[in-house]
């Protein structure tokens, strides 16, 4: 199958085995974050409730398209993949998989709602980091993606921030806004053993449904990511670009890119500058005869990639100077063209087969139905002092659901976990103050925020080396 090796599909097999448990994993270690408010506030019996977030976290990924999973693909460079050695690709992805998969798995194990997009994120950036440890890299620490990298930290730190503060300001609305009935029964917590009325039941099962599919839409992504990750790294001539045949599709988006770099005024500018649309112009020249249909074969799918995700690069870098003299319309037309995933030149690269959606789909919304308790008791029960009240409920899960959605909008990839523990922490606060809390689920919480990134980034990279050493 695709002309490989017996040895190298077995182990091509295994990376996608070892994606999908990855993914199942990040379902039932998110999906607390779902579930936890309607089974505290008896809106959903627990078995209801995650068979219901596992079918919107599969419905949020069959719909939600590729753009945050390229962000994730494209934190490194298309160099990093490039590599006739595929068993180093298989070292890269297995490194990866395995890091990301110990902490989230270990993390699920003693109840700590710690963040997949963070350990995900770590990893790849370890195996960045490893590679620049190689004698024979010429890359240095540019082979990760420090651009890329700055915009997805952006999110996944900007999140909680967001869930916090927003789930204070929602519970002062409601306090102020609702009158008095409506105020007791919102503000008051669940009897035991009876549901809530009807309407509250039905914004608490609505918000519920709505983390979930935003859920899949974000974290799902994430998956997919992975999963193109390993078949570029492993099979460039299948999966670089989404086809020979689609490329003349960009023809007239790289004309467009071609039109306004070549009236830019260079006088003035810098070294720099110059050097950036010098190589925006030899890009071009590199790609026509692949767009154009008349390219050799020994032009490769993986540096078809190379050259435009280089013009990406480039692009945004010129668009966003402001000493490059530039009308805003032509500014915010190669900012379209060039630098949106799923967009301009970059549809060619920024896509990912349906059966990859769907087997991520699946394992997500399965690994949602499985090894939800564990967290649904710290959420629901070890965050705050007091119980879960409909309002705090309510309030956390709707800040998330309005952060994840927004987020997976702009193709940024941010913790659902992180965003909804934030928002629940906040609500606590907005009833009883700070006081409110426990302090020890919150420190625990935030040591595992702390130090997801910086365990997930140094195992990937040891174990990055080691299977590089093993795999020759």
């Amino acid at each position: 199958m695709f002309g490989l090796e017996s040895d190298v599909f077995i182990l091509l097999f295994i990376a996608l085995l070892a994606a999908c448990c990855f993914e199942f994993i990040n379902g039932f270690h998110d999906t607390a974050n779902a579930v936890a408010t309607v089974i505290y506030t008896n809106s959903l019996k627990p078995t209801q409730a995650v068979i219901w977030s596992g079918v919107w976290n599969f419905l949020g990924v069959i719909t939600g398209g590729v753009g945050v999973g390229m962000s994730i693909v494209n934190l490194l460079p298309v160099e990093l993949l490039i590599d006739q050695n595929v068993y180093h690709s298989i070292a890269m992805v297995m490194a990866m998989l395995t890091s990301a998969i110990i902490w989230n798995f270990g993390t699920w194990y003693f109840g700590l709602p710690s963040s997949s997009s963070h350990t995900l994120i770590g990893a790849i950036l370890g195996v960045g980091l490893g590679y620049a440890l190689l004698p024979e890299n010429t890359m240095g620490v540019t082979a990760v993606n420090w651009d890329k990298a700055k915009s997805v930290f952006t999110g996944l730190f900007l999140a909680p921030l967001l869930g916090f503060t927003m789930a204070v300001v929602l519970m002062f609305v409601l306090r102020r806004t609702v009158n008095r009935k409506m105020r007791t029964e919102i503000f008051s917590e669940p009897k035991k053993n009876q549901e809530p009325p009807v309407w509250i039941r039905g914004i608490l099962i609505a918000t519920c449904t709505l983390v979930s599919f935003f859920h899949g839409k974000n974290d799902g992504q994430k998956g997919i990511g992975l999963v193109m990750l390993i078949l570029i790294g492993v099979l460039p001539s299948y999966f670089a670009i989404t086809s020979s045949k689609d490329l003349p599709k960009i023809k007239p988006d790289l004309a467009r890119i071609e039109q306004i770099v070549y009236k830019i005024d260079t006088v003035g500018l810098g070294v720099a500058e110059k050097n950036l649309i010098t190589d925006i112009k030899e890009s071009i020249v590199y790609l026509q005869p692949s767009v154009n249909g008349t390219a050799s074969d020994t032009i490769s799918k993986l540096h078809v990639r190379s050259a435009i995700l280089k013009i990406s690069s480039d692009v945004k870098k010129i668009s966003s100077d402001e000493t490059v003299k530039i009308s805003q319309e032509d500014r915010n037309t190669l900012d379209a063209l060039a630098t949106k995933e799923e967009k301009g030149i970059r549809k060619a690269t920024d896509f990912a087969p349906f059966w990859v959606i769907l087997m991520i789909s699946l394992s997500l919304g399965l690994g949602t139905m499985i090894g939800w308790k564990r967290i649904v008791v710290t959420v629901g029960e070890k965050i705050g002092k007091t119980h879960l009240t409909y309002a705090q409920g309510a309030s956390a899960e709707l800040v998330a659901a309005a952060t994840i959605g927004l987020a997976s909008g702009f193709g940024l990839p941010v913790s659902t976990t992180h965003t909804l523990s934030s928002g629940i922490a906040g609500s606590m606060v907005a009833s009883k103050g700070i006081k409110n809390l426990q302090a020890n689920t919150i420190r625990n919480i935030g040591i595992a925020w702390v130090l997801t990134l910086p365990v997930s980034v140094i195992l990937s990279a040891i174990l990055f080396l080691f299977f590089r050493w093993i795999m020759g």
